[in-house]
């Protein structure tokens, strides 16, 4: 089975301009991110889908660099320009990620598209109940729901973000199109932040690496950030997936 990555980047961000292209050791956050994605195992190609905007010629320099795939469209209808980035490869399986993650854990994906696969799920994911850390945010669904999200999905909600139609759709949420179930930890690590949506996140990531370096796995980080609260009190008061409420609130 072909099973292909597919990480969001642009520099358009609104709260922390750039951020992803924000150095960390003389690395960006970009490339953290892609770096530690390399080291799953049960992936055959990686893309960076990005935007046509002019300021993210970057981001394509970019992943030219780091030798990684990529697709520039819509910068509104991220369904579309997700959809576009792997129709000509029709993979078995994609996997969703966003590069404001830098910390994404190789280990974790490997765990959810394995288990995808094995269960013959058509949507696999860590979110459906939040219990992971913001940060380390994994779906896993197949390219043919993906195709149905791109076709049926009409909702502003369901085109500014990739998955809506295909949760919405699914068993877990009493849906009738696509097979799905979540991954969960075993205990709650949700208030746990390894995102970099605000200055005040980077100060934490820079924090964390500095201090763990760049391989250790999700939980290593998670209970660090848990056990120095001068770490935790920087961004605990920050909100998680404010983007897809105000997505929702326009619908």
């Amino acid at each position: 089975m072909k099973v292909i990555v597919v990480t969001q980047a642009r520099s358009g961000s609104t709260r922390l301009p750039n951020k992803i292209l924000k150095e960390i050791g003389g690395k960006t956050l970009l490339q953290i991110h892609i770096d530690r994605i390399k080291q799953a195992k049960t992936i055959d190609a990686i893309y960076i889908a990005t935007t046509t905007n002019v300021n993210d010629d970057k981001i394509e320099k970019l992943a030219k660099k780091l030798n990684v795939k990529y697709y520039r469209g819509s910068e509104d209808d991220v369904l579309d320009r997700f959809y576009q980035t792997v129709k000509n490869d029709k993979p078995n399986y994609v996997v969703r990620l966003t590069s404001d993650c830098p910390l994404i854990d190789p280990i974790l994906i490997d765990e959810v598209v394995t288990q995808a696969k094995e269960r013959e799920l058509d949507y696999y994911a860590n979110i459906l109940e939040e219990l992971y850390p913001d940060g380390q945010d994994i779906e896993v669904f197949t390219f043919s729901a993906l195709e149905k999200a791109w076709n049926e999905a009409k909702l502003n909600s369901e085109r500014e973000h990739v998955t809506p139609f295909i949760r919405n759709n699914s068993s877990y949420k009493n849906g009738k199109l696509f097979k799905s179930d979540n991954y969960a930890p075993d205990k709650n690590y949700n208030h746990v932040r390894l995102t970099v949506d605000e200055q005040v996140d980077f100060d934490v990531i820079e924090k964390i690496i500095n201090d763990l370096g760049l391989e250790k796995d999700w939980k290593t980080y998670a209970d660090y950030y848990l056990y120095n609260p001068d770490i935790k009190m920087l961004n605990s008061k920050v909100v998680r997936n404010e983007g897809y409420q105000k997505s929702i609130n326009k619908d």
